[in-house]
């Protein structure tokens, strides 16, 4: 199963993809974190590592040379959705070098790329490369991808969710928030995935919850569940300590519930 988990910045997406490694590893699962988000820096440390792996921009030659290829395939009328810069035409976890993926108590992680410098250009290199590592890599029986997108809906754009199961969308109490949900749920089906629905985060009353519950429900768009604040959690993230499942219980009713989805055909 390819999970993807979408949002407005700051709703907590990568906070909720690094629970949700924890929450599947403990059902005899083995998640693969795809660090797709090229401006967020945190997934690795809240998943348990000391370090980044390298990432897969490099792997294909770096940025220079995905942003050549590109060109050259626009040149020839190519969409961006529809082309390929991966010599390799099938990924799995095994199949990577070690430099780019790093593994701690079965959790594995590998990342896109990030910005490091002003004047590097667009991202629109990293997201062809995760359209790409989404479109090629196989998973085994037990194998379970989670996807940190980037912030908005540009990567719809790329047409990288038309190589997952499943969207989920992140929805922090915000209009903005809430209508970010609508549109992502719109983009997912017309891509092809299907729409999981939201997880309501940083809840901070029952009167709260009920109103975006309510507010989504009229536009017709699904609650996965809420997940409120947790002391042992903001510390964690305040410290910069690695995340648990333990740490949000609400998270593993979450990990139970996808583990129920069908995945695409």
């Amino acid at each position: 199963m390819k999970i993807c988990v979408c949002g407005k910045g700051g709703s907590g997406k990568s906070t909720v993809v690094a629970l949700l490694a924890h929450a599947f590893r403990e059902r005899g699962k083995q998640p693969i974190v795809l660090d797709s988000d090229e401006s967020n820096t945190s997934l690795y440390w809240m998943l348990g590592f000391d370090a980044p792996p390298l990432p897969l921009m490099d792997f294909v030659g770096g940025k220079k040379k995905v942003q050549q290829s590109m060109m050259a395939r626009f040149s020839k009328g190519e969409d961006e959705p529809a082309m390929s810069i991966w010599e390799i035409d099938v990924l799995a976890s095994r199949s990577l070098p070690p430099e780019y993926v790093v593994e701690s108590d079965g959790i594995n992680l590998v990342s896109t790329g990030k910005i490091h410098q002003t004047l590097e250009g667009c991202a629109c290199p990293m997201g062809t490369v995760t359209r790409e590592f989404l479109k090629k890599f196989q998973l085994t029986e037990h194998e379970i991808l989670l996807v940190d997108m980037e912030a908005g809906i540009e990567h719809f754009g790329r047409g990288i969710e038309a190589w997952v199961d499943g969207v989920i969308s992140v929805v922090e109490p915000s209009l903005e928030s809430m209508m970010l949900a609508e549109k992502v749920m719109e983009l997912t089906r017309s891509a092809g995935a299907d729409f999981y629905g939201v997880l309501l985060n940083k809840i901070s009353s029952r009167e709260q919850q009920q109103v975006l519950q309510e507010r989504l429900l009229g536009l017709a768009v699904p609650i996965l569940g809420a997940v409120g604040f947790h002391d042992a959690l903001q510390t964690a993230c305040l410290e910069g300590k690695r995340l648990r499942s333990a740490m949000c219980p609400e998270i593993r009713d979450l990990s139970d519930a996808l583990l129920r989805k069908p995945e695409k055909k």
